[in-house]
């Protein structure tokens, strides 16, 4: 085997890997919104939705409905800057192991939460898991808000029919699809099981966690945007 064939086959299984790993995260996500939206009310990872609805609730005069999902606002993205930060120290697996720290602390001890403590457990750990992944083979790709997902899919399709023959955007869609499919099972998972359906995505969250373990750190660190 040549250097070259070699070099084009590590990057396929790298770039593979990386595409299943943001799959899975995104099914989380949907999963996960699915669940909050029909247990909470609320959306816990589309903060696109959230914001639109805090600014319908002020515009209605309902104060402490916006400040509620204001305050969404505010903790998804401190659970950012909070992935980032575990994920420079300790790698995806890190991230990971946060974020199903986190859901099995809301779905183990959620009953005995206020509601907006609850709620932004879970919002927070929505936030933390956007750090994972951040990049696939220097393409940015959004785990938990797949609407610059769908609009680079959508801009990378017109570049294509205007001759472009660069199909790298079509990786934007691998997130979109996780989370369609995420939402499918979370809202199956929580009509049947209800609030305790959050433990699924404590189970997920945490058998993606084992399973980065055997990604290669070479490859993982390849997720993170570069400082």
């Amino acid at each position: 085997m040549t250097i070259a064939r070699r070099r084009r086959l590590i990057r396929r299984q790298r770039t593979g890997t990386a595409l299943a790993v943001a799959a899975t995260i995104s099914f989380l996500a949907g999963m996960t919104d699915a669940i909050g939206l029909l247990s909470i009310g609320d959306f816990v990872s589309f903060m696109s939705g959230n914001t639109t609805r805090a600014a319908i609730a002020l515009g209605d005069g309902n104060v402490s409905g916006a400040m509620l999902l204001l305050g969404a606002l505010a903790t998804f993205v401190i659970g950012n800057a909070m992935g980032v930060i575990v994920a420079a120290r300790l790698g995806v697996v890190g991230v990971l192991s946060t974020v199903s720290l986190v859901l099995m602390t809301c779905a183990g001890f959620g009953a005995f939460m206020p509601g907006p403590v609850y709620f932004y457990g879970i919002v927070l750990a929505m936030g933390l898991v956007n750090a994972a992944v951040e990049q696939i083979e220097g393409l940015p790709i959004g785990l938990t808000y797949v609407t610059g997902a769908l609009s680079r899919f959508g801009r990378g399709l017109g570049r294509f029919l205007l001759g472009n023959r660069n199909r790298q955007w079509l990786v934007q869609i691998v997130p979109w699809l996780g989370m369609f499919a995420g939402a499918v099972a979370g809202a199956v998972l929580q009509r049947h099981f209800g609030a305790a359906a959050l433990w699924a995505s404590f189970a997920l969250s945490t058998g993606l966690a084992l399973a980065t373990v055997l990604v290669p750190s070479r490859w993982s660190k390849r997720y993170m945007h570069p400082n």
